[in-house]
Order: structure tokens, then sequence, then C-alpha cells
């Protein structure tokens, strides 16, 4: 049965509003390739309105309806945002699914993660209040300081296709806690669930303009938002590209941004390791979410002695991976998110081909499936350090192999990347563990797994992963502006210059 998709505008000042050039955006299910429906496409007109909204927001009331009510205040917004989400489950994680592709019990989970994160930030909302004021330890009795933090203002939220209303809230939940007001701004490839986040904050009466939602295409959108003088932080998760850009526009007005960016994370087997139990986490850290995931451990790195063994085995549970309808129960790899990220994906695996590699499993699209953007899962062996697929990030269902001897090895290529977000080690060893952790260049490390992501625990990368931090504590301070404030309590004069004669 054919799940109806809701005709939205743009979300901007507490109510829906028609972009103002009424541009709209076809929305292509990518299991079907038909169109299900469009989507509002908002440009620079449109971003220079939603700002307005958003400082508007800020300053209403002096400030006492949003930026400087207490955070009990704003906890009561958030927690009625993950009341009404939790209540939509269902629809939600359906939308999610047939407009990117992922498999629906994906969405579910994501469903109840975005729950999970917005409670979170309300009790961290609330946990502000205690905050305010904290004194400063001085060596001068004559002084007394403190700290207040403040939200940092009218923040652009840019988020991208792979998880849309989970990346959304990272953003959004933090964000909100602390006060500012925000333009998100959704991936044109996928934006029903956000646009729904928009439905949402009607429903619970969010002060108008606090959250403002405009999807679009990145050059007229999101670079109207990147340059736009009144945004006074970017958040951005994306490609490297785009983050170039973004920095060079957010410099102009030397506003502080927050990247989180690609990834070709490594995950390094030892061979003491339980064969199966470590292969099912090396599938799981590439192939979850369709192999569209920014931290993905895509580059196995295995020892030489359980290597054909261990492929062996990654081959027989890859076979076992339902690959089908998203809707379908038990699919566990749908369609990549569009065409073009599809044919993106398959010139990656002829690269390989091209340049030496072996396809040792997959690399086609499923026989059974004759629409859709479905890849097989991909397996890729014989692969050399200086190979496309070795050094780029593909975004989609596809491993590439290496063997190793010594642990100093395995190191050198688990490090041989520019990226830097997520990274794993499988070992019985922990001292092994913990050595091999400390020495991985990455923002995330993950000990005997791969992926899971807690919105407890900080999410960041380094080199061109990005830098800051979203999620935990990390994320809100993220949002929020440190003032110091010192006052003078003696009752004497200062006495640093001369005094006048009467």
């Amino acid at each position: 049965m054919a799940i109806p998709i809701p005709s939205r505008q743009l979300f901007i000042n507490g109510d829906w509003a028609e972009p103002l050039l009424k541009k709209r955006i076809p929305i292509i299910n990518p299991t079907t390739e038909e169109i299900i429906g469009d989507i509002p496409a908002a440009t620079a007109e449109d971003v220079d309105v939603a700002v307005q909204a958003a400082r508007s927001a800020l300053t209403r009331n002096k400030g006492k309806d949003w930026a400087f009510a207490s955070g009990a205040v704003r906890a009561k917004y958030l927690r009625a945002i993950a009341a009404k989400i939790k209540e939509r489950k269902p629809v939600l994680a359906k939308l999610e699914t047939v407009d990117c592709g992922k498999p629906r019990s994906e969405s579910e989970a994501d469903m109840d993660d975005v729950v999970g994160c917005f409670e979170y930030y309300a009790d961290l909302a609330e946990g502000l209040d205690a905050k305010q004021k904290a004194p400063i330890s001085l060596p001068m009795k004559t002084f007394k300081s403190y700290v207040i933090k403040e939200p940092i203002g009218v923040v652009a939220l840019i988020v991208p296709w792979n998880y849309p209303l989970l990346m959304a809230t990272w953003k959004v939940a933090p964000a909100l806690a602390a006060g500012c007001a925000a333009i998100l701004k959704p991936s044109e490839l996928a934006s029903v669930t956000c646009l729904e986040l928009g439905e949402v904050c009607r429903e619970v009466d969010l002060p108008a303009g606090v959250l403002n939602i405009l999807p679009g295409l990145g050059p007229e959108a999101g670079a109207s938002l990147a340059s736009h003088p009144h945004v006074d932080k970017i958040s951005f998760t994306g490609s490297t590209v785009t983050a170039v850009k973004i920095m060079t526009a957010a410099a102009q007005r030397v506003k502080p941004v927050t990247l989180e960016l690609g990834g070709k994370g490594p995950i390094v087997v030892f061979e003491d390791v339980d064969i199966d139990k470590a292969v099912e986490w090396t599938i799981f850290g590439c192939f979850y979410t369709n192999g569209q995931i920014c931290s993905a451990t895509s580059r196995l790195i295995v020892h030489e002695s359980i290597a054909a063994e261990f492929l062996d085995r990654l081959v027989k549970w890859s076979e076992n991976i339902k690959i089908s309808d998203p809707l379908e129960e038990g699919c566990k790899l749908g369609p990549i998110v569009s065409r073009g990220q599809y044919e993106k994906v398959m010139n990656f695996i002829s690269n390989a081909k091209s340049e030496g590699a072996t396809i040792l499993y997959g690399g086609n699209r499923p026989k059974h499936l004759k629409k859709g953007f479905f890849v097989e899962p991909t397996i890729i062996t014989d692969v050399t350090t200086s190979m496309q697929i070795w050094r780029e990030e593909v975004f989609g269902p596809v491993l590439c192999v290496k063997t190793f001897t010594t642990e100093e090895e395995a190191i050198e290529l688990a490090n041989d990347t520019h990226y830097g977000l997520g990274g794993a080690v499988v070992s019985k060893d922990r001292e092994r563990c913990d050595r091999v952790s400390k020495l991985l260049q990455n923002g995330a490390v993950w000990v005997n797994c791969s992926q899971p992501c807690f919105c407890q625990a900080p999410f960041g990368g380094t080199k061109w992963s990005g830098f800051g931090r979203e999620l935990g504590e990390w994320g809100l301070e993220s949002y929020l502006s440190v003032k110091q404030v010192t006052e003078y309590v003696s009752d004497e004069q200062w006495g640093w210059y001369q005094p006048p004669n009467q």
C-alpha cells in the first residue's frame, strides 16, 4: 500500500509559508524510482525571512520568551516534541524509509533515538539553570567573578540525507536547549520527516521563529544561510568539499562553525578474535544504513593468519543479508538514496576493478530487483594503498580489504587516510585494544564493535572529518557563549592613579 506523503510548505515563524519564488523539488522513492510527491525549495529570499523570524524570536519580550527563559521552560517544549514524535513513530518511520531508502527497522530505531535525544537535551536544559553564575575563584579578595552561559544566537543547521530526522535532532535539540533560534536546512534528497518536525512544533506551540525549516538546494538555500550576516553560527554535516565552501563563507564574518564530515574508517581485526562475532561487526560497520554512514568502517585491516577464513565467513554472512523493498519485514539492505549517488557508488566499484583490485563478492545490482537504486554488499580485495577505493569515501555498501602482519603495520594502515571520524579495533587482548585505541587518529574509536552511537557521548572527527563535537554535554556547549562577569567589591578607592587635589 502506498504511503501518503504530506504536502508541506516551508516552516517559518511558527507556520507554513509558500516559497517566495514558488519553487518545489520532486520526491523520488529510491525503491521504485517513482515520483511520490514534492517538497518546497527555499531560496535566498526565504532565508532572509526565516533569519528575521529567528532574530525576532530571540529578542521578543527582551529575550524572556526564549533566549533568557529558564532552561526548565525550554525543557518543557523539548519533552513535548519528544512525546509527539514517539506518538507518531510508525508513520514517521515509514516516511523516512520511502524517502531515503533505509530499512524500516532502522528508521524505527532512528525515531527511538530522536525521542531519546530530545529528552536528553531537555534534562541538560534544566541543568543549565543551576550552572548559571558559577563562581570563579580569584587570587584577589577585592573582586568577585562568575560565569554566565548564553545562547550563541541564530544558528544555521545543515544536515544530510542518510539520517534525515536523527541528524537534524542532533543539532536542533541542543541548539534549542541552549536558547538559540535555529534555521534547519535538510537535504533536498530527504526532507520529508524534517518538515513533519515543523508540524510537531506547531502542535506543541513552540514559540514562533524558534525553529524554522527550509528545504532546498545547497547553492540556493545552504549557501545563503552560510553567508548570511545575521546568522551567528553554522553547524554542518556533509561532504568535505561543501565544508570548505561553508568555512570560506563563515570566515568573511568570523563566525564559528562545527563540521562533521566524511570518513574512511578502519576496522582492525587481530588474530585472536571470535571470527563470526568479528565478521558481524565488520558488515554492520560498513553495510548498515545501506552503507551510507559517514563514520563507516569501510577499510577492513585483518591479520594475515586468519584472513582466508575471515573472508570466507565474510562472504557467507554477506550472502545472507536480505536485500529488498525496505518496507518489507526482515530487510537489512535497501536502495542507495538517489540515481546520482547510485552511479557514483557503481563507478567506485568499476574503478577498483580497472585499477587491479578483485571484487570478491557483490559489485552489481541484485538480480531479483529490476527497479530501484540497489547495490549488492560488495567486498573488494587485492587493494593497494594508492587505489581510489582505499583513499576516497564511497558512501555505499562497499568494503575494501588489506592484511597485516604486525600491530605497528596495522596502525600505520589504519591511519593512512586524510579522514579521522570513526575507527574500530577487534581483539580479545584488552591491553592491545587500549594501545591501538590511543594511536588511532579518529574522533571515535570502537572496541570489539563498530558504529554504536549514544546521545550522551561526543561525536565528531579529526583531519578532513571536521572539528567540533556533537552530542553529549559537548553538543550543548557548542551552542553556548561564555560570559565572564567580574565585580569590584571593596569599599576602598582602587588607588591606581593619584587623585586630584580637592
